[in-house]
């Protein structure tokens, strides 16, 4: 099993001192946000230099870029909104290779124009998968002609909100380019843990062969935490564990959602629950 981390939970004024931080707790695996290396997270344009000295860091350390952000509202209320963030994302698609990464991570938005993270009524109505399936069709053609994944992930607060619409989108697209991020976490309001087994066990069942990266983070417990250290929190470590085990232990799992000093402690916890089940 390989491990690793979101490059964003350490703040430091340069990549190196990120890749540092990240390399002292013993991790391979990263997802990067170009912000990491100063940059904007959706640049307008990526310049060869940015592209080159980012591998270099990598390739130095020994990493492995798993992902790269691409997240921006892909339902945003605002047309040309959507087109400027599928523009930005055909770019950095086109670069993503050069960086170091096959995959590029998004968000399937929701309707609130200032908060693609936030549920909101309209994310429900037939329009908003429209533009979603619309956003998509941009971005697809770009992800062929590079070979790069688009990994999306089904949260509650989003478009795709459960299981069942991201085997949904899965199916009507059929694209080999097009795979799941799968974070529990995100599946999960309030639940009882009978309710929250069968949410868990539902989502890889319908999505274990597409899973090309999990996301490990508590859910948060009170819901005023969003920042907690995995083991902390209300997700029902056993069952999401013994699911990983059995659909998905050959995909990288990603921890994040983390203050920096609960890094430790998140790492080892996760990191013996599944050892534990080899």
């Amino acid at each position: 099993m390989e491990f690793g981390i979101f490059s964003r939970t350490y703040s430091r004024p340069t990549l190196d001192g990120v890749l540092d931080a990240i390399s002292a707790h013993g991790l391979s695996h990263i997802h990067f946000n170009l912000r990491s290396a100063g940059a904007p997270s959706l640049p307008d344009r990526i310049e060869d230099e940015l592209c080159t000295r980012v591998r270099a860091a990598f390739q130095a350390r020994g990493f492995t870029m798993t992902s790269i952000s691409g997240t921006f509202n892909a339902i945003h209320p605002d047309e040309q909104e959507r087109r400027s963030g599928a523009r930005r994302v055909c770019h950095l698609i086109e670069r993503c290779r050069q960086l170091g990464a096959s995959t590029v991570t998004l968000c399937t938005g929701s309707r609130d124009p200032d908060d693609m993270w936030k549920r909101h009524p309209g994310n429900d109505l037939p329009d908003a998968w429209t533009d979603m399936r619309e956003t998509l069709d941009r971005l697809l053609p770009a992800a062929g002609e590079h070979g790069v994944v688009l990994g999306i992930e089904p949260e509650t607060s989003n478009v795709i909100n459960s299981a069942a619409k991201a085997r949904r989108l899965l199916d009507e697209l059929d694209s080999p380019w097009l795979k799941i991020i799968l974070d529990g976490a995100n599946l999960i309001e309030k639940a009882s843990p009978s309710e929250m087994a069968r949410t868990l066990a539902e989502a890889f069942d319908l999505l274990g062969p597409d899973i090309a990266m999990i996301h490990a983070k508590d859910l948060a417990d009170p819901p005023s935490r969003p920042s907690q250290a995995a083991g902390q929190g209300a997700l029902d470590w056993d069952t999401y564990c013994n699911l990983i085990h059995c659909h998905a232990k050959h995909v990288p799992i990603i921890l994040h959602n983390l203050d920096e000093t609960a890094v430790p402690s998140s790492i080892a916890f996760v990191r013996d629950r599944l050892y534990a089940l080899l």
